[in-house]
């Protein structure tokens, strides 16, 4: 399958952005954008949708 990545402006927390960094630096990835696809991977493919959507976690939710 041929790859087409493509440019999009996204809305992030700071802290989301610092756990993106973190998670690409400690698994060596290139960067946040590539631990975001990695993330994304998993939950289209591996993850239960209600679990991610439906469960409440939110960290700035009250």
């Amino acid at each position: 399958m041929r790859k087409r990545k493509l440019v999009e402006s996204l809305e992030l927390e700071e802290d989301q952005l610092e756990w993106l960094r973190d998670m690409a630096a400690q698994h060596g990835l290139p960067d946040a954008s590539k631990a975001l696809r990695v993330v994304i991977d998993h939950a289209m493919y591996d993850a239960d949708e209600d679990r991610i959507f439906m469960e409440r976690r939110c960290r700035r939710c009250g």
